[in-house]
């Protein structure tokens, strides 16, 4: 099957902040269109799954651990940005698995896929970035974006989204127990 080809931009570098928020408003045209019955929803589905889980990954190998140790943010912010990614990777998961793209199961799949990601993106917004902003100079943002950028770039280069690669991450998460319900918002 063909599908439009959806751009995902290939930044190699930047203020990790700036980068960062241009992926948040990445998710919030692909979640549009996600919702939308006349887009190209198997694609756009296989787009935010690559994205997703290399902005994710990118953010928790990189970003989360850089500004903990720049003591921009705490233990709790990087934990709680981690849980929200494995929220966001099993609603993901669902979507994926869906074989049909239209009807209410798909609509139902999606909507909480988005709110799962529209709440992380303004928490992390809020206290991950904000304080990244204020105390990370600004040599180090732009030393660190250039890290997120490649690592991000290099996982949507080895197809990251696939459904066989979702799974395994929920799984490792469920392991981890980053998908516990005990988990506070």
């Amino acid at each position: 099957m063909t599908s439009t080809p959806i751009d995902l931009g290939r930044p190699v570098a930047g203020d990790v902040v700036e980068l960062i928020l241009d992926d948040h408003r990445r998710f919030e045209t692909l979640l549009r269109q996600l919702r939308d019955a006349s887009s190209d929803r198997d694609a756009v589905r296989r787009a935010l799954a690559a994205l997703h889980v290399a902005h994710a990954e990118a953010e928790e190998r990189f970003v989360y651990p850089t500004l903990r140790d720049d003591h921009a943010i705490g233990d709790h912010e990087a934990q709680h940005g981690e849980h929200e990614h494995a929220e966001g990777n099993q609603a993901l998961l669902d979507v994926l698995e869906l074989t049909s793209v239209a009807g209410e199961e798909f609509d139902e799949a999606v909507e909480e896929l988005s709110r799962l990601i529209n709440h992380h993106l303004t928490e992390e917004e809020l206290t991950i970035l904000n304080p990244a902003r204020s105390s990370v100079p600004a040599p180090a943002l732009a030393e660190l974006g250039a890290v997120f950028a490649t690592e991000r770039n290099a996982l949507i280069d080895g197809d990251c989204g696939r459904l066989e690669n979702v799974r395994a991450i929920v799984a490792r998460a469920e392991e981890q127990g980053l998908l516990d319900e005990a988990e506070e918002d």
